[in-house]
């Protein structure tokens, strides 16, 4: 891994560990709309989530949405890389 990568990578863990903790907690645009017209106590999910309203269940605190962010982040990353290898591969 190269340096480049290296920082964008703790800028990454920063902003999902640290600056995340300063985010709005507001509802978004699609979640407000659906406050407004009713529609969210009818809404269904087909998938669950690993991390509920980017926390960690069963930890409480600030820790728990530094610790989603970041695990998120880490995620992201191997899953990229693994991707990168898999479609940089020689073909015959």
């Amino acid at each position: 891994m190269n340096k480049q990568v290296r920082i964008w990578l703790a800028l990454s863990f920063v902003v999902a560990g640290v600056l995340s903790l300063f985010a709005s907690s507001h509802p978004d645009g699609f979640e407000k709309a659906g406050e407004d017209t009713g529609y969210i106590h009818t809404a269904t999910s087909y998938l669950s989530s690993p991390f509920p309203d980017y926390s960690l269940p069963n930890v409480d605190s600030w820790l728990s949405d530094s610790l989603a962010g970041v695990i998120g982040v880490f995620l992201t990353y191997v899953l990229f890389v693994l991707f990168g290898k898999w479609a940089g591969r020689n073909t015959r």
